[in-house]
């Protein structure tokens, strides 16, 4: 066990963080207050139910004859983000992990709180710039800041987003609720944040050869830049029986939504949908399909929909601009999914990401 800090006489623990903050004024003159820092950065965001971010806590009043859903992510440099990504990617990022977990429930959002933990060498020109990114994705998303907290960070920068949304009262889908014979669905491509992390740190793997720089630039910016599937929350809550977003990868949040509903599931490998460039790379590297399908960062929706309504949501995620594929069907029993490719089986037991 360490030893206790050793404090000048009869100063005490207050007296030390006076002294560690008068350094780090010193060291970072004339920086804002937290009051002024609120009123410049964060208040010209703010939502009605913000009060302007003068008072201790926001006022929401949900519309009649719904429910609030509510969601909270947060977010480490180094963990979720790199240390060097422009603060307005980290900003966008921090709020659509959360968006995308109320698109996934079927719920529209309402807004959102933020608490903002800044390291020792904070400036006024990043934080500008992250107050200008989340103020375009709160604007994109339909997703006011309603308030929150800045604070100092003992470490590297963290943050965490509260975000809540609303919906019809008694429609929120849920995780556990996937029927054996249901179809699995998901939208939009899948594996590509994982290839662009890769990209992202500088790694040069064979297969990023086969790709031209177009195709790498948008791999980096699907990990950079996630992109909720809001449009599509209105057909989910009409023909959906469960329903997450795919954080942490295909396999393993596949994996979990079975558990939740006591099912198990059989995946075709072949209709999983990938990019050109998720293609390309996988035809130089065909083992790269593990690191697509478990790699995370998609914040694609992943759902369980009864056979006789595939065919309805496919068309309404279509006709609001989301493309979704059929990629496998509901098990009875339990177990982890299968991934059929061809005549092999797979079995995924690390298919996600984890903290710990």
């Amino acid at each position: 066990m360490a030893a206790a800090p050793q404090h000048e006489a009869g100063e005490g623990s207050t007296g030390v963080a006076r002294r560690a903050t008068s350094a780090c004024m010193e060291r970072f003159p004339q920086r804002p207050s937290e009051d002024e820092l609120i009123a410049r950065f964060f208040a010209p965001m703010a939502g009605k139910g913000g009060l302007g971010l003068k008072d201790d806590a926001a006022c929401l009043r949900p519309a009649p004859g719904h429910d609030l859903v509510l969601t909270v992510d947060g977010l480490t440099a180094g963990i979720h983000f790199l240390a060097d990504d422009r603060p307005q990617s980290i900003a966008r990022k921090a709020l659509a992990v959360n968006v995308s977990d109320l698109a996934a429930k079927a719920a529209e959002p309402s807004g959102f709180l933020l608490t903002l933990a800044l390291p020792d060498d904070w400036t006024e020109a990043w934080l500008a710039g992250f107050a200008e990114g989340l103020a375009k994705a709160a604007d994109a998303f339909r997703c006011p800041l309603l308030g929150g907290d800045t604070v100092r960070a003992n470490g590297p920068l963290w943050l965490s987003v509260t975000a809540l949304g609303q919906v019809a009262a008694g429609r929120m889908v849920p995780r556990g609720g996937a029927q054996p014979g249901d179809r699995l669905c998901v939208t939009g491509t899948i594996g590509d944040a994982a290839l662009g992390l890769a990209l992202r740190r500088g790694e040069r793997p064979a297969w990023a050869a086969r790709l031209n720089p177009d195709e790498q630039q948008a791999l980096v910016d699907r990990y950079l830049h996630p992109r909720p599937r809001l449009a599509v929350a209105a057909a989910l809550g009409q023909h959906a029986k469960a329903a997450m977003d795919v954080s942490d990868g295909l396999a393993g949040d596949l994996a979990k939504m079975m558990r939740a509903g006591g099912t198990t599931a059989m995946i075709d490998v072949a209709a999983i949908p990938l990019s050109p460039a998720a293609r390309a790379a996988l035809a130089g590297d065909p083992d790269l399909i593990e690191r697509l399908v478990t790699g995370g960062d998609d914040y694609e929706i992943l759902c369980a929909v009864p056979e006789e309504r595939l065919g309805p949501f496919l068309a309404e995620a279509a006709s609001v601009g989301v493309a979704a594929v059929a990629i496998g069907t509901v098990g009875g029993g339990e177990g982890l999914p299968v991934f059929r490719d061809g005549a092999r089986e797979r079995r995924y037991e690390q298919g996600s990401f984890s903290h710990f």
